[in-house]
């Protein structure tokens, strides 16, 4: 697993990122909040072990910076010092922290929380891939919205995309529907195909 390491301090810094090693993971190393909030979309890391302490953008507001912005689910463990009170662990929390540490880290602890890391985001990935896949009626070609509704596809891209469709009739259906309405009202000088304008598109078979 790619994990961000995030301390001030150089020496604990080192420290954190042996360890890490040891356990089999890559590790991507930030000395302060701001170069670890470059570093993270840079280099796409989905865990993140980060001290509270640092000066200008502390652990718990790089925690908050993360959670305000949409994508990837990112696991974060905050490193606390031996008095961080029960308050300070609920503040933490309720700013989207998932788990602590208290420093100096011990290896068989990080170890156990960085397993639990990984299968929350195997978890969370699923999830996101079941959430991607768009139920569509096999019959009239609906679509389930998150709320079980059922809806025209083209209103459904509209709401989730916000771009508006436009009607046409594909080369197979123009010969299979239209050509034989014309016939029925004894048309014939109907066009032999269907001519769209703007890009052209194939049919791929």
């Amino acid at each position: 697993m790619k994990i961000l390491a995030v301390e001030d301090d150089p020496v604990a810094l080192t420290v954190l990122e042996d360890i890490l090693i040891s356990l089999g993971h890559e590790v991507i190393l930030a000395s302060d909040g701001e170069s670890a909030w470059k570093l993270l979309h840079e280099q796409n890391c989905r865990a993140v072990v980060c001290d509270w302490n640092m000066p200008e953008l502390d652990g718990l507001e790089l925690c908050k910076r993360i959670r305000s912005q949409p994508g990837d689910y990112v696991y974060f463990i905050l490193l606390t010092s031996a008095e961080a009170t029960t308050q300070h662990r609920e503040h933490a929390m309720s700013a989207g922290v998932d788990d602590f540490l208290t420093k100096p880290v011990d290896l068989e602890d990080i170890k156990m929380r960085l397993h639990v890391a990984q299968r929350i985001l195997q978890y969370t990935t699923h999830i996101q891939r079941l959430e991607s896949l768009i139920p569509i009626c096999s019959y009239c070609k609906n679509v389930r919205d998150d709320q079980s509704y059922w809806k025209r596809i083209e209103n459904y891209l509209a709401e989730k995309t916000g771009a508006d469709c436009s009607h046409s009739v594909c080369p197979d259906c123009y010969k299979k529907h239209v050509v034989p309405q014309f016939e029925a009202l004894g048309i014939t000088n109907y066009p032999s195909e269907l001519k769209h304008h703007g890009p052209q598109a194939r049919r791929v078979e």
